[in-house]
């Protein structure tokens, strides 16, 4: 072969084998009176090219309207289906062949998070573990379009020691749901879902975290820690799990951000601000869409989830809890966002 011809080969290859940029999500809510018709937000979804959705019940407006799309579900099941589901495997069988079994290989179930934020004091938090086991039996005999669709739970976050990340520890309180659910994560080669919010770090503590930190906008490294370098703190942020997953010998459990952002109002006249909501959000697009992972796990592409697409009319308390939407209702941005 001639040394151009060749030389033209090694780039088609490395090109073929260069692995795709990550994708981002967004969670899709609807505790509102004037949220738009399912069939409108899918459009407005493929219209933003937003290829990964989030949604927290079964809702079969929503299920019907993503049929034969390219979009990848996190489908949650509520928390107050974990004490019946966890229960009794038929009860766990029947919901799969309710809500899920009938969508799919027209549907991509990419994930089934059994419940979302359970605590301790919650009289669910028993089930977590039998009820995600329950439904992932059910998943696997009905088989077909759910064979790569992963089980797992979305949590809070559950630290008692985030910094440095290398400290990073869970709360005790929630050791004996964590490991028969780690032991499970690991075993199916499945996710752990963690809500993520750097937001409210920041306005806990807004001179000591800083702007620029919590923003992705510090120009150098704000932390270091272990030799690692931190510019961000959703980086620091997801390390802190990677070691506390560590330390219960589970570092193999890949963390996904199941939700993060920024509200535009409700929360401090300085620190919830459109101008804030839109720098976070697009800065997170860029950071995910890189694929260059966190400084503890360099290379491996992050999963994250902006909550959320529209603002929310009905979610209690009000305040902060209405505005975290990137769209109004009526479909028109909260602010100019680019999700690639």
């Amino acid at each position: 072969m001639a040394p151009l011809l060749l030389i033209m080969s090694v780039l088609h290859l490395l090109a073929t084998f260069r692995p795709a940029s990550a994708e981002i999500g967004v969670c899709y809510g609807t505790l509102g009176d004037n949220i738009p018709p399912a069939a409108e937000v899918i459009s407005l979804f493929n219209r933003n090219n937003i290829t990964r959705m989030r949604i927290y019940d079964p809702n079969p407006a929503t299920l019907q309207a993503l049929r034969d799309t390219n979009i990848q579900l996190l489908l949650d099941v509520p928390n107050e289906s974990l004490q019946a589901l966890g229960s009794s495997r038929e009860a766990a069988t029947s919901w799969v062949r309710t809500h899920v079994a009938p969508h799919a290989g027209t549907v991509k179930f990419r994930y089934i998070a059994v419940g979302n934020e359970v605590k301790p004091t919650d009289p669910s938090f028993q089930y977590i573990v039998p009820a995600i086991q329950n439904i992932h039996s059910a998943i696997s005999a009905a088989g077909g379009g759910l064979s790569r669709t992963k089980v797992t739970t979305s949590v809070s976050y559950i630290l008692s020691e985030s910094f440095p990340p290398s400290a990073g520890s869970f709360d005790q309180q929630y050791d004996g749901v964590l490991r028969p659910l780690l032991e499970f994560l690991e075993s199916n080669g499945a996710p752990l879902l963690v809500n993520v919010y750097p937001f409210f770090a920041y306005q806990g503590d807004p001179q000591k975290v800083g702007r620029d930190y919590a923003l992705f906008l510090a120009s150098g490294n704000v932390v270091v820690d272990q030799g690692r370098a931190y510019s961000n703190l959703l980086d620091a942020s997801v390390d802190a799990v990677y070691s506390a997953l560590e330390k219960y010998d589970a570092g193999s459990v890949k963390v996904v951000v199941s939700e993060t952002g920024w509200p535009t109002a409700g929360g401090g006249a300085e620190v919830t601000t459109v101008e804030n909501a839109r720098l976070y959000n697009n800065n997170l697009v860029k950071h995910i869409v890189k694929g260059r992972g966190t400084p503890k796990r360099p290379g491996e592409e992050m999963e994250a989830y902006i909550f959320a697409m529209f603002n929310e009319n009905q979610k209690q308390p009000a305040g902060i809890e209405n505005n975290w939407g990137m769209f109004y209702p009526d479909k028109s941005p909260v602010y100019p966002m680019q999700f690639h």
